[in-house]
């Protein structure tokens, strides 16, 4: 069974790790303000996600987390929903940026199927060094991280040559009405909750110097397997 640790609050030297700038500790006023809309939410936060999951999510999910192997990184785990689906041999480190949310995963870690180590982390900046796991993992994270791309950039950093970054996004609907709809919506999600509703994740996923191996679409849904 996992362990049941109290999360680490990582902070980052001055010079960060290797590929990064002087300075990256400093959180961006918008990550700041993200960080507090989880931290309100938190308590809410698995009721709130109730009619997505029963609606298909949480099968969507135990397919993506099913395929990580090796030495993993999930990123965003929130309050840790994810962590009962991991693999046996699966060596997970999880991370969040909201200790509200971290609090909740403590919690779930010690059910988990394999041991847990928790870590505080901006997946704009992660206190990684380069090519360290085999395997980096977010669900349902994108959508609300102030600079995706940044992001996505640090996945395919700290993965490694031959690993795998697996994504389960919700993004902007195709249809031209629904996707106008959605961008009107975001304005309230993102102020409100902190979900942008209309991402280009796999526009994204590429400018971010991925290379996108495998895509599952499912209406506004995508399962997507990149390497670096």
């Amino acid at each position: 069974m996992g362990a049941d640790p109290p999360f680490a609050d990582i902070r980052l030297p001055a010079g960060g790790p290797a590929g990064q700038p002087a300075g990256v500790a400093a959180a961006s006023v918008a990550q700041v303000s993200v960080t507090r809309r989880y931290e309100r939410i938190a308590a809410a936060y698995d009721l709130l996600n109730g009619p997505m999951e029963r609606a298909g999510t949480l099968a969507r999910r135990r397919r993506i987390v099913g395929r990580a192997v090796g030495d993993t990184l999930e990123v965003g785990a929130g309050t840790g929903r994810n962590l009962a689906l991991y693999r046996p041999d699966v060596r997970l480190t999880a991370t969040d940026v909201a200790p509200a949310m971290l609090e909740r995963a403590r919690r779930r870690a010690a059910g988990a199927p394999v041991p847990v180590r928790l870590e505080r982390a901006d997946v704009q900046r992660l206190p990684y060094p380069n090519g360290s796991f085999d395997t980096v993992l977010a669900t349902c994270v994108f959508c609300s991280v102030p600079d995706p791309v940044a992001g996505l950039r640090e996945l395919r950093r700290v993965v490694r040559p031959d690993g795998r970054v697996l994504l389960l996004e919700h993004v902007r609907p195709r249809n031209a009405i629904l996707g106008r709809v959605a961008d009107v919506l975001s304005l309230a999600t993102s102020r409100l909750l902190g979900p942008h509703l209309n991402r280009r994740t796999e526009d994204n996923v590429r400018a971010a110097g991925l290379r996108i191996v495998e895509v599952c679409a499912e209406g506004i849904w995508r399962e997507i397997v990149a390497g670096p």
